[in-house]
This record gives structure tokens, C-alpha cells and sequence, in this order.
């Protein structure tokens, strides 16, 4: 992860839909079938269904007696990263999860009305209260990240990492966040990397009744790359992965995982079924004519001050 001593599985287990959209014995199937193939970053929030991914994974973990095989990453301040928010959530999470400590504990979202001064005291006193082994920040534009690494210079490990959403349908990351991520040392995690579901190719003629743009609480999640813009990405995907004889979220999922400076790509499933499939990704290189190509039809526009 980055300049820091944190060692993460190439690909992460996401739990946005565990304890709502996503039962007991599916999430358990889930688990078992993410650490037999060598899995161990586990990413989850306070915030996911109100506490209920945390604590479903808590006790899956605590039954299982996994704790020491898997790498916990968590999220707080989804409301606020004032000090007394950010380590509310934070104790909070801790006790769902049944555990002491996070590997990896990160500030959901900006908080513009908060001192940044005050968020990294916060995760300073997290830091030296042993709550959490590494520290990091979650949607952040550059400017924040690089600001919060200066401030938690002082106390080693420093900022560890930035968990930002990285696909072919949203490269925005590779202006400025990559480049200070390269030039300060902080990982990177890519959350969504199959585009929030649009390149596995499931939307490409209909919208199936089981998946996310079908659900009223998570339409609004799929729905900005549901348009014309996401259809000739989608096709190139596909493309790729009929010459390649792979699936459409497996070429995805390897161009993000792969990507320079990404730690590790974050993946989500409905289905332990669908995980296994998704996970066919680990031993997939994108020849580079391939890549070539993909990066060519979702090339970013960059300019000024980015080139100058």
C-alpha cells in the first residue's frame, strides 16, 4: 500500500449491500469463497446500511475466527469529519465489527465545513490510541489528500491511502490524485472498478430485474453511466473479451487492477456465484495492444495546469 509496510490483496471484497440487499448465508458464501482464492482486503463502512454490513461481517469474521488472515478496511464521517464524528463512528465501527482495531481506517467523504486541521488530529489520536494501524481518506480531490499528508507527516505512517472510484467509464483520478499519490507515497484503492456494473455488459440491451439499476434504493447509483457516453467503452469491453475468450468484467476488472498505482481494485457481488466469476480476474494480463486500445477509447481529456 503505497510507501507503507501494509501488504493487500490485489483485489478487495466490497459490502455496500451486505446486511440489506445481501442475506446472512449469501455474504458468508461470499467471504468463504474471497479467502480461498487468497483474498484479504475487505472494505466496508459506518455508513453501509446504517451499521449493517459492519456488523454482519463482524460476526461472520468472529465465527470464522478470521480476523488475523483478512486486512479490515472501514469508512466514518459520511455526515461529517469533525473530531467528535469521525471517533464516535469510529468506536462504533470497532464494536460492530467486534475487533480493537482497523488495519486501515479512512474519512468517507470532505467535509468542507470542518478544519482539515481538526479531521487529521482526529486520525492522529486513532493512530497513537492503537484504533487503527493506517489511516487514510476516501473521495478526496488532490489538493485534500496532499494537504492531509502533510499534516500527518509528522507521525509515521503518515496518510497510507486515498480510496477513490477508478474504471474505463471514470478515469478522473489520473489528472492529479495518481500523480501526488506517486510523488507522496500513498496508496490507492479503486472503488467500483467495473464501472458500477455497466461493463460486465448485464445493461446492454435491457435492465435486469435483479440487478442494481433495478432496485429503487440503488438506481441512482447506476444510473450516471447508463447513458449514450458509457455505450462505446461497453462495446470496446466486450470486444476485448470475446477475442480474449474472458468475460467483460474480468477485462475490466484486470485494466483497473493493473493500472499504474492502484493497490488494489475493490469488487462487490450479489451472489457468491457472481464473485467466483468476477474473481476469474486474478490471473488475467491484458495484452498490451489490448490495453492500448481501451486506454485509447476512454482516453482522458487533460489540459491545463495538468499540461503545461
Amino acid at each position: 500500500m503505497g510507501r507503507t509496510g501494509l501488504k493487500v490483496s490485489s483485489l478487495g471484497l466490497g459490502t455496500m449491500t451486505w446486511g440489506r440487499d445481501t442475506e446472512d448465508h449469501d455474504a458468508a458464501e461470499q467471504l468463504e469463497v474471497f479467502l480461498d482464492a487468497g483474498g484479504t482486503l475487505i472494505d466496508t463502512a459506518a455508513s453501509y446500511g446504517d451499521g449493517a454490513s459492519e456488523a454482519l461481517l463482524g460476526r461472520l469474521l468472529g465465527a470464522a475466527a478470521h480476523r488475523r488472515d483478512v486486512v479490515i478496511v472501514s469508512k466514518g464521517g459520511a455526515h461529517g469529519a469533525t473530531r467528535g464524528e469521525l471517533l464516535d463512528d469510529l468506536d462504533a465501527s470497532l464494536e460492530r465489527l467486534g475487533t480493537d482495531h482497523l488495519d486501515l481506517w479512512l474519512v468517507a467523504r470532505p467535509d468542507r465545513h470542518t478544519p482539515m486541521e481538526e479531521t487529521a488530529g482526529a486520525l492522529e489520536f486513532a493512530l497513537s490510541s492503537g484504533r487503527t494501524r493506517y489511516v487514510g481518506l476516501s473521495n478526496y480531490p488532490a489538493w485534500g489528500a496532499a494537504h492531509l499528508s502533510t499534516l500527518l507527516s509528522a507521525l509515521p505512517p503518515g496518510l497510507a491511502a486515498v480510496e477513490m472510484e477508478y474504471s474505463l467509464l471514470q478515469r478522473g483520478i489520473e489528472r492529479d490524485l495518481l500523480p501526488a499519490a506517486h510523488e507522496l507515497g500513498f496508496g490507492v484503492l479503486a472503488w467500483s472498478p467495473l464501472g458500477r456494473g455497466i461493463l460486465t455488459g448485464k445493461y446492454r440491451s435491457t435492465v435486469p430485474a435483479s440487478s442494481r439499476a433495478a432496485s429503487a434504493h440503488l438506481r441512482g447509483f447506476v444510473e450516471p453511466y447508463l447513458g449514450d457516453a458509457s455505450r462505446a467503452v461497453v462495446e470496446a469491453v466486450a470486444t476485448a473479451a470475446s477475442g480474449l475468450e474472458r468475460s467483460a468484467a474480468e477485462v475490466a476488472l484486470a485494466w483497473a487492477r493493473d493500472a499504474p498505482g492502484i493497490s488494489s481494485a475493490i469488487v462487490g457481488a450479489r451472489s457468491a456465484a457472481q464473485l467466483r466469476g468476477t474473481l476469474g480476474a486474478v490471473d488475467l494480463e491484458l495484452p498490451a495492444p489490448i490495453r492500448a486500445v481501451l486506454d485509447e477509447v476512454t482516453d482522458l481529456e487533460v489540459g491545463y495546469p495538468e499540461r503545461f
